[in-house]
Protein backbone atom coordinates (compact mmCIF):
# COMPACT_ATOMS: atom_id res chain seq x y z
CA UNK A 1 0.00 0.00 0.00
CA UNK A 2 1.40 3.27 -1.05
CA UNK A 3 0.01 6.76 0.33
CA UNK A 4 -1.02 9.61 -2.22
CA UNK A 5 1.31 11.85 -3.58
CA UNK A 6 1.74 14.71 -0.84
CA UNK A 7 -0.37 12.59 1.70
CA UNK A 8 1.51 15.22 4.64
CA UNK A 9 -0.92 18.02 3.05
CA UNK A 10 -4.01 15.67 4.12
CA UNK A 11 -4.83 17.60 7.72
CA UNK A 12 -5.28 20.93 5.51
CA UNK A 13 -8.69 19.20 3.69
CA UNK A 14 -11.65 20.52 4.28
CA UNK A 15 -13.10 16.68 4.02
CA UNK A 16 -10.41 14.95 5.54
CA UNK A 17 -11.17 17.46 8.87
CA UNK A 18 -14.81 17.31 8.09
CA UNK A 19 -14.69 13.50 8.07
CA UNK A 20 -12.99 13.87 11.38
CA UNK A 21 -15.70 15.83 12.79
CA UNK A 22 -18.28 13.47 11.77
CA UNK A 23 -16.70 10.73 13.15
CA UNK A 24 -16.28 11.97 16.26
CA UNK A 25 -19.60 13.05 16.56
CA UNK A 26 -20.84 9.56 15.77
CA UNK A 27 -18.65 8.25 18.79
CA UNK A 28 -20.57 11.48 21.07
CA UNK A 29 -23.58 10.25 19.77
CA UNK A 30 -22.84 6.37 21.15
CA UNK A 31 -22.26 7.88 24.72
CA UNK A 32 -25.85 10.08 24.49
CA UNK A 33 -27.35 8.15 26.85
CA UNK A 34 -25.36 9.75 29.63
CA UNK A 35 -26.52 13.12 28.84
CA UNK A 36 -29.99 12.26 28.11
CA UNK A 37 -32.13 14.87 28.68
CA UNK A 38 -29.88 17.40 28.28
CA UNK A 39 -29.78 17.09 24.55
CA UNK A 40 -32.71 16.54 22.10
CA UNK A 41 -33.12 13.38 20.92
CA UNK A 42 -31.80 13.21 17.00
CA UNK A 43 -29.35 15.98 17.33
CA UNK A 44 -26.09 14.33 17.40
CA UNK A 45 -26.75 12.23 14.49
CA UNK A 46 -28.22 14.97 12.11
CA UNK A 47 -25.14 17.12 12.64
CA UNK A 48 -22.93 14.34 11.87
CA UNK A 49 -24.91 13.23 9.01
CA UNK A 50 -24.58 16.80 8.06
CA UNK A 51 -20.96 16.63 8.54
CA UNK A 52 -20.28 13.64 6.42
CA UNK A 53 -22.64 15.19 3.43
CA UNK A 54 -20.18 18.25 3.65
CA UNK A 55 -17.07 15.96 3.70
CA UNK A 56 -18.30 14.26 0.41
CA UNK A 57 -18.66 17.88 -1.21
CA UNK A 58 -15.94 19.24 -0.16
CA UNK A 59 -13.76 16.23 -1.39
CA UNK A 60 -14.91 17.20 -4.65
CA UNK A 61 -13.99 20.85 -4.72
CA UNK A 62 -10.96 22.68 -5.88
CA UNK A 63 -8.69 23.61 -2.42
CA UNK A 64 -6.51 26.41 -3.35
CA UNK A 65 -2.89 26.58 -1.31
CA UNK A 66 -2.58 22.67 -1.74
CA UNK A 67 -0.09 22.50 -4.45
Amino acid sequence: MQLIPKSRNAMKLWSIRLAIASAALGAVEAILPVWQGMVPEGVFASIASATAVAAAVARVIKQEGLS
